[in-house]
């Protein structure tokens, strides 16, 4: 019996060591799986991470200088399968589309006149160009003055297209506005990349959305989205990193089911096309920096990988001809708009750029010609219309008193007509003799008061743009030219 126990203890014994080995075997398998897992993602994150807004690398693409995408079949498999697993069920992908990465960067008119032929040769497959804006001030929508040009000549140099909207909509009625805007104002256009939705600012108190919540701010986004989405093109929208995460700013969730995800995320190492953003929600687009350097653009400029591409450029949404236009200089510069006749005060260049350096004369404005001005720039410079042409001038030399030399001439009623001068109080004598008049002027001897001579003093209250002085001496307010008088140095 007690034989028999022995061996039936053995074999107890014998399995129970088996179902420990198969236990231990698969609890180091998942814990080694585990940490594979972590290693390869969430160690990146560990390491050299910075949030948006940073001190960035530059980066400088000149022709033939895209990031390396050797492997770019398995980078793109990886990258798609992780940013979009959440959301192929919801969204709709193109026929057109593709898996592929591709490089690409968004430009407003802060970029200045572009070289596209350049930037096309520097292997950007992409441009997403801003088209339009709400204003803060008066919320008026205002086209991109370079929008045109952009679009125009990325098409033409075989650029594909895409394009955003900065908006400042404050009700669901304003948000469709700026799309329908949008989607007539591309409608000429081949875009075969995304029409993507802006709003940045609102925490800022001077924005019109200002005091809004994110619940709001989402809806305004899906409503601008939605509309754009029904009119045949990709909606992606756009944020940064630090706004999507946690739902911070945005209804995260809402959007990324809906749209594609376009994330401002700027690291401070150095991108290559097998990275992807630290960013752990879903999306499609990564704008990896703002001081990037592409041949044709003299300005920094947004960089971006898209996760995505297309096999085809798309085609336009009515067939209207697309009218070739110019990049303006003056663009840049922002002009109030005035209409008044204006003059030379003595002689003016007129330009064909509000600039010295990069423009031309092309015409000379003297005292007693009229033009009509038709802008006052921040600049320094105004915008004229003279002989049927559109010409620039330095807005101090310039004046809306028609009389300007008459009524600058001094005289005994208005001695100091047309001079400034500059407040001063410091004792003064004469090099030598000077005559002291009751005009800055030598144009009548009948102004002569007095002299002042070598010893003497007067009080100087004031040093004129013109050449003369204003002193205090015997009770009067004279003048006498500058050169003539010394300080005099007190004991």
């Amino acid at each position: 019996m007690a034989k028999k126990k022995h061996v039936l203890y053995g074999i107890f014994m014998f399995f129970a060591i088996i179902i420990l080995l198969i236990i231990l075997f698969y609890a180091v398998k998942i814990l080694k799986n585990g940490i594979s897992s972590w290693n390869k993602s969430d160690m990146d994150l560990v390491n050299n991470e910075t949030d948006e807004g940073l001190e960035t690398e530059n980066y400088d693409l000149g022709e033939n200088s895209l990031p390396n995408y050797e492997n770019e079949d398995d980078i793109s498999t990886e990258i798609i399968d992780d940013t979009r697993k959440e959301n192929d069920q919801v969204k709709v992908k193109d026929p057109n589309e593709t898996d592929d990465i591709t490089f690409g960067i968004d430009v407003a008119k802060w970029q200045g006149i572009i070289d596209w032929e350049k930037v096309a040769a520097s292997d950007v497959d992409f441009a997403i160009i801003r088209v339009g804006y709400r204003a803060q001030a008066d919320g008026k929508i205002t086209e991109d003055p370079y929008a045109k040009y952009n679009l125009q000549q990325a098409q033409k140099h075989g650029i594909k297209l895409g394009a955003y909207f900065f908006s400042t909509a404050v009700s669901e009625k304003e948000a469709i506005e700026e799309a329908e805007w949008v989607v007539n104002f591309i409608a000429p256009y081949k875009i075969t990349y995304p029409v993507a939705y802006n709003c940045e600012g609102f925490n800022d108190p001077s924005s019109r959305q200002y005091g809004m919540n994110k619940e709001k701010r989402s809806k305004l986004a899906v409503a601008f989205l939605d509309y754009i989405e029904e009119k045949g093109y990709t909606p992606m929208f756009y944020a940064a990193r630090s706004e999507l995460e946690g739902s911070m700013e945005w209804d995260t969730d809402i959007l990324t089911e809906k749209y594609k995800i376009w994330v401002a995320h700027y690291p401070d190492y150095h991108v290559t096309a097998d990275m992807k953003s630290s960013y752990l929600g879903s999306h499609d687009m990564w704008q990896y920096t703002s001081k990037g350097s592409v041949a044709g653009i003299e300005n920094p400029v947004d960089l971006n990988f898209a996760y995505f591409g297309y096999k085809k450029e798309a085609e336009a949404k009515i067939d209207t001809p697309i009218e070739e236009v110019e990049a303006d200089p003056a663009a840049l510069f922002y002009f109030e708009e005035v209409n008044e006749k204006v003059t030379a005060k003595d002689v003016t260049n007129l330009r064909n750029q509000p600039n010295i350096d990069d423009s031309e004369v092309i015409s000379v404005l003297k005292y007693g010609d009229t033009a009509k001005r038709i802008g006052i720039g921040d600049n320094g410079w105004s915008k004229l219309e003279y002989k049927g042409e559109i010409l620039y001038a330095i807005s101090s030399y310039l004046t809306t008193d028609l009389n300007y030399q008459e009524n600058s001439k001094p005289t005994l009623e208005n001695p100091e007509a047309g001079i400034t001068f500059t407040e001063v109080e410091e004792k003064v004598t004469a090099k030598i003799k000077t005559n002291l008049r009751l005009v800055p002027s030598t144009d009548s001897d009948d102004t002569i008061v007095t002299s002042l001579k070598k010893g003497d003093t007067a009080i100087r209250t004031g040093i004129g743009s013109n050449g003369w002085s204003r002193v205090e001496y015997d009770g009067k307010t004279l003048y006498a030219v500058s050169n003539y008088l010394v300080l005099v140095e007190e004991e």
